[in-house]
């Protein structure tokens, strides 16, 4: 059994993975993501925390999530 962030965080991740979306690309806001994926914004929250732990996308202060650039 997955939980609901997991699901979210893989179908980001999958999305990242694939070039559908590219590098440097700015993801959606947190509400959103929330509403695309239909769930709450604390879960999109909780699976953003994992792609970055990732290092799948970084997060920049009042500017929103980026994904990496692969070094």
């Amino acid at each position: 059994m997955q939980y609901e962030w997991q699901r979210v965080s893989s179908e980001i991740a999958r999305d990242i993975e694939s070039g559908r979306i590219p590098a440097g690309a700015a993801l959606p806001s947190i509400l959103r993501l929330a509403q695309q994926y239909g769930v709450a914004d604390h879960t999109v929250r909780r699976a953003l925390r994992d792609l970055r732990e990732r290092g799948l996308i970084e997060t920049l202060p009042h500017k929103g999530s980026y994904v990496r650039t692969q070094d």
